[in-house]
């Protein structure tokens, strides 16, 4: 379960606490293996031999194939051949942290309490209480990193180098937003709300916040922005923010909080860590790649641009020239909807129109497909466009530069190889 570029090392005990003691670890290991752990002794410290999904490891249960970007936090990248599904299942969701994954979290203690200058008076809900006072829907909803892409910007930006795998598409089960809001009751100066999670910051530090993001309050009022407890009609993974969880699909990922247990309603925009500065700001501008761009001249990201990925074959396939290749992928684009998907085998030249499917719901992922046949044999790129409703397109290359290298919506391609 690794990048193998990227040794796995995990910060803390070697093993489990709750089933080995740290000094019993190797031996414990070798029996879980049933063979010797060769050259053990060089093993760095705190390093977990890639066989082991300890159960603090928040990996377990995940596609083997995953690639590790960062280890603290975690942050773990899904390869777009494993993202097929038109439901996006806990194997291949991708894992995206600021902070340390809470431990021992009761789910009969867990509240969530609504506060801020906007609220009439705070209010707190147990999770039985959001189960048995709110009608629950739901909805698949598009989750993507806004820096999903990022390893193609030059110069290089900061920050986890995504490629094309920082997306899911899930179905999630829990309250409307709006519904417990007007239950709280919140002020005609509302403007923004804000979440707190149980994560920790880095640094062990209790007195910091690692992430508190927000919307807008015309978002938070959404029909499909949920407070959630159920992901593929189950409990929510401790990954992805068990046991209760923000999901603003369409915007980026950032804005759907997890381990949520305070949602402030603000008489202003929201000015927690990472809404200020560069952090998931765009400049209004275009600007030449490497500037340094003032935070006036910066705006918040919402909704996704649009944008598609192609899920099968796995780039670098091989077939025979004499059958036609079935393409298939996603598209979407954030708030809208996807119009038109088309795919090109020679560089942009010339393309061909998709078989594309309307969504689930809205700010669902639309699954599309194609066969593409080949009049020679040799090599192939597969490049996948799609149009949203309002006409704008996919670009062939990567969009404008940004400081942190969010919105990267350039065409997915593949390499095929015909013989």
């Amino acid at each position: 379960m690794s990048n193998p570029n990227k040794p796995l090392v995990i910060q803390g005990p070697l093993w489990n606490r709750r089933s080995f003691l740290k000094k019993s670890a190797l031996s414990a290991m070798t029996a879980a293996l049933g063979t010797q752990i060769v050259h053990a002794a060089h093993l760095p410290a705190g390093y977990v031999p890639l066989a082991f999904a300890i159960d603090d490891n928040p990996l377990k249960g995940k596609s083997e194939d995953l690639i590790i970007r960062n280890d603290k936090p975690w942050n773990v990248e899904t390869p777009p051949y494993l993202l097929d599904e038109a439901v996006t299942t806990f194997p291949n969701v991708f894992v995206r942290n600021n902070g340390l994954i809470p431990v021992n979290m009761d789910a009969s203690q867990w509240t969530l309490t609504f506060g801020g200058e906007s609220v009439k008076a705070e209010k707190t809900y147990s999770l039985a209480d959001f189960k048995k006072r709110f009608k629950p829907y739901t909805y698949q909803l598009v989750l993507e990193c806004g820096g999903n892409g990022r390893a193609g910007f030059y110069p290089p930006a900061s920050g986890n180098q995504w490629e094309e795998g920082a997306v899911y598409c899930a179905k999630w089960t829990g309250a409307r937003l709006r519904d417990v809001l007007e239950d709280v009751g919140i002020k005609e100066n509302a403007v923004y709300i804000g979440y707190y999670g149980k994560d920790k910051h880095l640094s062990g530090d209790p007195d910091k916040v690692p992430i508190s993001r927000g919307v807008p309050i015309s978002k938070a009022m959404q029909d499909e922005t949920l407070i959630a407890w159920a992901m593929n009609g189950e409990d929510i993974p401790v990954a992805h923010g068990y046991p209760l969880r923000l999901v603003c699909g369409g915007w980026p990922a950032s804005t759907s909080g997890k381990w949520l247990h305070k949602i402030v309603v603000r008489n202003q925009v929201h000015d927690g860590p990472k809404m200020m500065g560069d952090s998931y700001r765009v400049p209004k501008h275009p600007v030449a790649p490497g500037e340094k761009v003032p935070e006036e001249d910066m705006v918040i990201i919402e909704s996704m641009p649009v944008k598609s990925i192609i899920t099968h074959p796995k780039s670098g396939a091989m077939f025979d020239k004499s059958k036609k290749l079935n393409v298939r992928g996603h598209a979407w684009a954030g708030e809208r909807s996807v119009a038109k998907m088309e795919v090109s085998a020679d560089f942009g030249a010339t393309w061909q129109t998709c078989n594309l499917k309307k969504p689930a719901n809205h700010l669902a992922w639309q699954q599309w497909s194609a066969e593409v046949g080949f009049p020679l044999s040799g090599y192939y790129e597969i490049w996948a466009r799609a149009t949203d409703d309002q006409g704008v397109a996919q670009p062939m290359l990567v969009p404008g530069w940004n400081p942190k290298g969010y919105l990267n919506n350039a065409c997915h391609r593949i390499a095929v190889k015909v013989s």
